[in-house]
C-alpha cells in the first residue's frame, strides 16, 4: 500500500514515481492512481482508507507493506490523528479563492489570526499544511492547535517500522539521478498535460511546479532539472529529520537491507 499523497493521483506516473505496470500486475498495490487531479484528499482521509483496506488484507494475510514518503500519512496510519471537522465546500472554497488571490502569504495572515499558536510553529512554506489548518480553525470555529492532542490511538496490528540509511553523498546523486531519468522518461510532456487540465492542487509538488516554469517559458530545461534535484534533496532532508525523531524507526544498511528487512518481519511476526 502506498503512503505517498501524490502517487494517489492519476496521470502522474513519472514525476510521482508510481509503480509500473508491470509492478503492480506482479504485486497488488493499494492507494495508487485512484484520484482524479482536482479532487480533495486528506491525512484523515488516508487514514480511513487505508484502516479499511488492512481489514481486508488480514483475511488474506498476516502481514501488508506500507511504503511511501509522506510521512504525516505514515504517522495517521500508525498513530492515527486527532478527530477534526468536516470542512465543508464553503469553508474549502473560501480558502482557496483566498489563496489563489492573496497567496500564501494572505492565507497565512488570517491563519495568524485565527489561531496564532499553531502560526508560530508549522512550517510557511508548506501550502497544504497552512491551508489545512486554516480550514479546520474556520469550520471549528476554534483555533486548529487547539485541537491537536497528540495522542496516540491504539491498533490491534504490530507495526514494524524501517528506513534505509542512506550515506547523505549517496542518497543525493540518487535523487539527482532520479531527476534525469524523469525528464528523459518525458516528465515535460506528463507535466504539461496535467496543468492544461487545470492548476490542481495535487500539481503543488516538486517537480510539477519547478516544470510549470519551463513549460511557460519562464526557464530553460537545465535550470528546472536542477531546482527539482535541489528541492527533492531538500524535501528529503525533512523526511530524515521526521524519521529519526521516531524512535520506533529501524534503520538498515544499504547493503543487505532485504534480507534484513525480511528478518526483522518474520520475527515481529512470530515466526521461526
Amino acid at each position: 500500500m502506498s503512503a505517498d499523497s501524490r502517487q494517489l493521483y492519476r496521470d502522474l506516473p513519472i514525476g510521482t514515481a508510481a509503480p509500473t505496470t508491470e509492478e503492480m500486475r506482479a504485486v497488488r498495490h493499494h492507494l495508487v492512481g485512484t484520484l482524479d487531479l482536482d479532487e480533495y484528499y486528506s491525512a484523515a482521509r488516508f487514514e480511513s482508507d487505508a484502516l479499511a483496506i488492512l481489514a481486508d488484507i488480514w483475511h488474506r494475510n498476516d502481514i501488508a507493506i506500507v511504503c511511501g514518503g509522506s510521512m504525516m500519512y505514515v504517522d495517521a496510519l500508525t498513530k492515527g490523528i486527532d478527530d477534526m471537522p468536516t470542512v465543508s465546500d464553503t469553508t474549502r472554497g473560501y480558502v482557496l479563492s483566498l489563496l489563489e488571490n492573496h497567496g500564501l502569504e494572505g492565507v497565512l495572515a488570517q491563519l495568524q489570526i485565527c489561531d496564532p499558536a499553531y502560526y508560530l510553529e508549522v512550517d510557511r512554506a508548506n501550502t497544504r499544511r497552512v491551508v489545512h489548518a486554516l480550514e479546520v480553525s474556520l469550520q471549528a470555529g476554534v483555533p486548529y492547535s487547539s485541537l491537536r492532542t497528540g495522542r496516540a490511538k491504539q491498533r490491534d496490528f504490530k507495526v514494524l517500522k524501517l528506513a534505509i540509511d542512506w550515506p547523505r553523498e549517496e542518497l543525493f546523486a540518487r535523487i539527482n539521478a532520479r531527476v534525469d531519468a524523469m525528464i528523459d522518461a518525458g516528465l515535460a510532456d506528463e507535466a504539461r498535460r496535467a496543468f492544461a487540465r487545470g492548476d490542481f492542487n495535487s500539481l503543488n509538488t516538486v517537480g510539477y511546479k519547478e516544470m510549470r516554469w519551463y513549460l511557460d517559458g519562464e526557464a530553460d530545461l537545465d535550470f528546472v532539472r536542477a531546482r527539482i534535484a535541489k528541492n527533492t534533496r531538500v524535501y528529503a532532508k525533512k523526511q530524515l529529520t521526521w524519521l529519526r525523531r521516531d524512535s520506533d524507526v529501524v534503520w538498515l544498511k544499504p547493503d543487505g537491507a532485504l534480507p534484513a528487512a525480511i528478518e526483522l518481519v518474520k520475527n515481529a511476526a512470530g515466526e521461526e
